[in-house]
């Protein structure tokens, strides 16, 4: 349910290659962008940092953190810098696992280098470091977007990683959204209870005398040049820090604060929603209206909800399970284990 990722980006010289336009690193930045708000929808609890590697030197675009905002906002920054020198694996790696090696073993630890060299200028011994990687269980892919690489082939295999080339723009999108979806649990991994808060959205009103405007505890990291004075937002439920957006890390207290559908929607990777079972309309008599939009049942066929036996058509059984992940008629959102 909680994901630490490291993506590293090549910004070496080769990125100003054209077959994919305008040159490789704009179309990579630009698809990264795409990226990060699908990741955070998909995974809204987890935590991303983006790393760049340039001139045999690696450096952190933005810290592994839980706000995509900030790190589009680093992206676009990142547009017009300049693509020069050699990239550094060895550099990156070290670099993200400085990081990773710390994160707790109920969470996975994952980095993933979209590389365009052939070539890597290293301050030492790669294999080192890939085996330090395996010890910690930090899985490593990589997607190429010249040529396959035999050092990447070895990285992906002994990290349980993935390693493609792209064919071209669409296959390259599509291999980013492959890392969208969290790798499987390996038997490895650690279980552990975890702390967090549900706050609600509470908005005083004006005409209140004990209603003072507050600032959010979110411009303590620094994203906010000019923080505002407001009368709502989220409070820690445990030491009434104020947020504007959740999720987030309490800085005061260090209390997750999450909202029920965002711990729906990171779970439904481990108890996805049951398979409908699909039966003649005819079986059907008594149900004239899908159970989800409403609509009158007009197909030969329609699915019906395991759990609480609510018919539904076609085109919303696809979107339950594919967007949704949650049956509207049933009690429970979330599926027990």
């Amino acid at each position: 349910m909680m994901r630490n990722l490291y993506v590293v980006i090549d910004s070496s010289r080769s990125m100003e290659d054209r077959y994919l336009k305008p040159n490789c690193f704009t179309a990579t930045v630009k698809m990264m962008e795409f990226f990060v708000e699908e990741y955070f929808d998909q995974n809204p609890i987890s935590q991303v940092g983006i790393i760049t590697t340039k001139n045999k030197r690696a450096e952190k675009l933005t810290e592994l953190a839980g706000t995509p905002k900030k790190h589009i906002a680093a992206l676009k920054k990142a547009v017009g810098s300049t693509c020069i020198g050699e990239p550094s694996l060895y550099n990156s790696l070290n670099l993200a696992m400085q990081t990773l090696k710390h994160m707790p073993g109920h969470t996975s630890r994952e980095i993933l280098i979209i590389l365009n060299s052939l070539t890597t200028c290293d301050p030492g011994s790669i294999y080192e470091i890939i085996k330090t990687l395996k010890t910690l269980k930090i899985r490593v892919s990589v997607i190429g977007l010249s040529a396959e690489v035999h050092v990447c082939t070895v990285l992906t295999r002994e990290t349980g990683g993935t390693y493609h080339i792209i064919l071209d723009e669409s296959h390259f999108k599509e291999l980013l959204m492959f890392h969208i979806r969290p790798p499987p649990v390996t038997t490895a991994s650690e279980s552990s209870l975890i702390r967090m808060g549900f706050p609600r959205h509470t908005v005083a009103s004006a005409s209140d005398q004990d209603a003072k405007p507050s600032f959010s505890m979110t411009h303590l990291d620094g994203s906010n040049s000019k923080p505002a004075l407001t009368l709502g937002g989220y409070f820690c439920p445990q030491c009434r820090g104020k947020y504007t957006e959740l999720p987030v890390e309490c800085k005061i207290c260090g209390l997750t604060l999450v909202s029920a559908p965002h711990l729906a929607r990171s779970s439904h990777h481990l108890f996805p929603l049951e398979a409908f079972l699909e039966s003649p309309l005819e079986q059907h008599q008594g149900d004239r209206f899908c159970q989800a939009c409403q609509g009158e049942l007009k197909d030969k066929s329609v699915f019906t909800c395991p759990s609480c036996s609510s018919v539904v058509c076609m085109e919303c059984d696809l979107f339950l399970h594919e967007t949704l992940h949650c049956c509207p008629s049933c009690i429970h959102i979330l599926r027990p284990g």
